[in-house]
């Protein structure tokens, strides 16, 4: 499609010419608080068919966690194979440099990435490294708060993991800061930083990994398809990966772009400004 076009459609009529769907969960299977029942049908419906799904989360925790979260939300277990997180990925970083020693910056609840008994906690001052889930306060901390310690950090040259590049998440109908806001900021002033999630490589690699093992082959990536709200991560991902993309117009950018009823003018400008284009766009994932 051309950037200035954009294609509006369900899944049903794109699901034939993939094997793999590697879709996006906060946005695309709940906002946060209740579940999108017609997406879960759509990617119950493409597994039906025979296509695998992979869930492809920035959630700075452990899968298991996001397991969890689904279960609670309602979201069915039809709907979906296997789920790989920038919590995993961030584990998996760890491991290889086998560095266990880190400073943590984040909420006490995303502590279930520090699970694996092989970490210890410690302060700033005697860490190798730092892992950044989130802001500690989401609910009145922005990442302009956290200037004065990244600073403290870059002057000690400790590098950065960033569990969850997003830069913001939707809750509902309230956006609140996520880890991609201070890491951001925290590369801005030339530290070293390191990102576990969407958009960067690694992520998509591991869950291209999952799916090969699924389905017990090789699988070429023009018949794998990214669905995800965010043009920053899953878009700029998704392309960057290689593989096609369906744009969930109604998550993260649905105030801007108008939800139910996706402006075709804004969404068009939204793609021509950072210069992605997905092959489809569609206000909530559907069959």
């Amino acid at each position: 499609m051309s950037d200035s076009s954009p294609v509006f459609a369900r899944f049903a009529p794109l699901a034939a010419a993939y094997d793999v769907a590697l879709c996006d969960v906060w946005g695309v299977l709940h906002d946060g608080v209740h579940a999108h029942q017609e997406a879960g049908d759509a990617l119950t419906r493409f597994r039906a068919g025979g296509g695998v799904v992979i869930l492809v989360s920035n959630a700075p925790k452990p899968s298991e966690w996001v397991i969890e979260h689904l279960d609670e939300r309602g979201v069915p277990r039809s709907a979906w194979d296997a789920v790989v997180t920038s919590g995993d990925v961030a584990r998996h970083m760890l491991a290889v440099r086998d560095c266990w020693t880190v400073h943590h910056i984040g909420p006490d609840r995303d502590l279930p990435l520090m699970g694996d008994s092989r970490l210890k906690l410690v302060g700033p001052d005697e860490a190798p490294i730092v892992v950044v889930t989130g802001l500690i306060d989401d609910q009145t901390e922005t990442p302009e708060d956290y200037s004065d310690r990244l600073a403290a950090l870059k002057e000690r040259r400790l590098p950065m993991i960033c569990a969850n590049p997003d830069l913001v998440v939707q809750v509902g109908e309230q956006k609140l800061w996520c880890a991609g806001a201070i890491a951001d900021l925290y590369q801005t002033m030339g530290g070293e930083t390191l990102f576990a999630g969407k958009p960067y490589a690694p992520i998509y690699d591991a869950a291209m990994r999952m799916a090969e093992e699924i389905l017990d082959r090789k699988l070429d990536r023009s018949r794998a398809i990214a669905i995800g709200d965010a043009v920053r991560t899953d878009l700029a991902g998704a392309t960057a990966a290689g593989v096609d993309c369906v744009f969930v117009a109604d998550g993260i950018h649905g105030e801007e772009l108008g939800r139910g009823s996706p402006d075709p003018e804004k969404l068009a400008a939204l793609f021509a400004e950072h210069g992605y284009a997905p092959v489809a766009v569609m206000p909530r994932l559907v069959w």
